[in-house]
C-alpha cells in the first residue's frame, strides 16, 4: 500500500551511498551512484517542497566539478605528465612560495581534479537525495529525546534550501501575473525581497510553534540527577576522544584502544538516557518500522561495506590510475543493483493522501 517510508530508513540508505562513494574515485561508480540516486528520487519522492529540491543539489554538484577543475588550472603545481595547454605562469612573491598561478597543464592534473570534484560532488547529491525523499517534520519526532533541541537545529538547518526553493517558486509564479519591471537588476530586486520577507516570515512562524510547544524545556530534576547526567556525558566524551586517538595512534597501549571507546560510547549512552528522560513529550501516530526500512536499511549498509571492501581489496578499480582508463568490477556492480534494489522494494508515495496534510502537519 502506498505509504510514506520511515524518514530514517533514506537518511541511512543515503549516507550508505555516500560512504561508499568517499572509498572511490572512479568515475564510472559515482556516476552510478548518481544515477541510481537520481532514479530513485524520481520514482520515490513526493509533491512537498522538499521533494523539489534534488535538481538544487545536482546544479551544486556541477558547481563543485567547475570549481575544483578552475582550482586546479589557475593554482598549478602538478609537474610531470602529458601537457595539454602550455599557460604562462606567473611568478608570486617569496612570503607564498611553492604556489603557482597558471603554469603547463597537465591532462593527469585535470583528470584528478576532475575525479575529486566528482567524488565532492557525489556525496552532496546523495546527501540531497535524502533531503528531497525524507520528511523533515516526521524525521524530528524520530530524534531521541535527550536530542530533541539538537535535532530540532538540525531539522531547521535541512529545511533551509527546501523553503527557499519553495519561497522562490511560489514568488515567481506570483510575479509572472504582474507587470514590472524587465531589467536584470530590477527582476533581482523583485524576487529577492519577497523571498527574504517569505523565509523571515516562515522562520518566525517555525519559531512562535516551537515555543508554545515547549521546545527547549526539560522536566523537573533534582540536582544530583543532573550532576549524574554531566558526569556521564562527559565521561562519555573523554572515553571516546582517548579511544579513537589510541585506534588511529598504533605507538598507543592496545588498552586505551577498543576498550576505551567501547566504555566511552556505553557512557555516552548511558547519559544520553538519563538525559532523555527528564524530557517529556508525546508522539502522535509514530512511525513503523517494517520490513520495506530495513531493506532500504540494508542495500545502504551493503552498499557502503562493499565501498569500503574495493577500497582494500580492489585498488585498481576504486581508485584508478590517471594514465589508464577506469573499469568496473563485478563487486561494483553489485553495489549499484543493490543500491537501486533496496528502494524499489519500498512503497510508493500516496498521491492522493499528500493533498491533503497530516494533522500535525495542520497544527504545526
Amino acid at each position: 500500500m502506498p505509504r510514506d517510508l520511515h524518514p530514517v530508513a533514506w537518511w541511512l540508505w543515503a549516507l550508505g551511498l555516500a560512504t561508499a562513494a568517499s572509498f572511490t574515485t572512479n568515475p564510472l561508480i559515482l556516476l552510478m551512484l548518481i544515477g541510481v540516486a537520481a532514479l530513485v528520487v524520481s520514482l520515490r519522492r513526493s509533491d512537498q517542497p522538499w521533494g523539489r529540491t534534488f535538481r538544487l543539489y545536482v546544479w551544486l554538484g556541477v558547481a563543485i566539478i567547475v570549481i575544483r577543475v578552475v582550482f586546479r588550472v589557475v593554482f598549478g603545481g602538478w609537474v610531470g605528465g602529458r601537457v595539454l595547454l602550455d599557460l604562462p605562469g606567473v611568478p608570486l612573491p617569496d612570503s607564498v612560495a611553492g604556489i603557482t598561478l597558471l603554469g603547463p597543464l597537465y591532462a593527469e592534473a585535470l583528470l584528478f581534479a576532475l575525479y575529486d570534484g566528482l567524488r565532492l560532488a557525489t556525496i552532496v547529491i546523495c546527501v540531497g537525495a535524502a533531503n528531497s525523499l525524507a520528511n523533515p517534520k516526521r524525521l524530528l519526532r524520530s530524534v531521541p529525546p535527550a536530542l530533541y533541541e539538537i535535532g530540532t537545529a538540525l531539522v531547521v538547518a535541512v529545511t533551509v534550501l527546501p523553503q527557499f526553493a519553495e519561497s522562490v517558486r511560489r514568488v515567481r509564479a506570483a510575479q509572472s501575473l504582474r507587470a514590472g519591471e524587465t531589467g536584470r537588476v530590477g527582476r533581482l530586486r523583485r524576487l529577492l525581497v519577497p523571498v527574504l520577507e517569505d523565509a523571515l516570515e516562515r522562520s518566525l512562524a517555525l519559531a512562535a510553534g516551537m515555543d508554545t510547544r515547549g521546545y527547549g524545556r526539560a522536566g523537573g530534576a533534582t540536582p544530583a540527577q543532573r550532576r549524574v547526567t554531566g558526569t556521564l556525558m562527559l565521561a562519555g566524551l573523554v572515553g571516546i576522544c582517548v579511544g579513537t586517538y589510541a585506534v588511529l595512534d598504533r605507538t598507543a597501549p592496545r588498552l586505551l584502544a577498543l576498550p576505551m571507546l567501547g566504555l566511552g560510547a556505553a557512557a555516552a549512552v548511558a547519559g544520553l538516557l538519563s538525559a532523555g528522560r527528564r524530557v517529556e513529550r508525546t508522539r502522535y501516530r509514530p512511525d513503523p518500522w517494517r520490513w520495506p526500512e530495513l531493506v532500504v536499511v540494508a542495500s545502504g549498509v551493503v552498499v557502503g561495506a562493499l565501498g569500503w571492501w574495493m577500497s582494500r581489496h580492489e585498488v585498481a578499480v576504486a581508485y584508478p590510475p590517471l594514465d589508464a582508463v577506469p573499469t568496473l568490477s563485478v563487486a561494483a556492480l553489485v553495489a549499484g543493483a543493490v543500491a537501486l534494489l533496496g528502494p524499489l522494494c519500498s512503497p510508493p508515495q500516496s498521491r492522493a493522501a499528500l493533498a491533503v496534510p497530516a494533522p500535525e502537519e495542520v497544527a504545526a
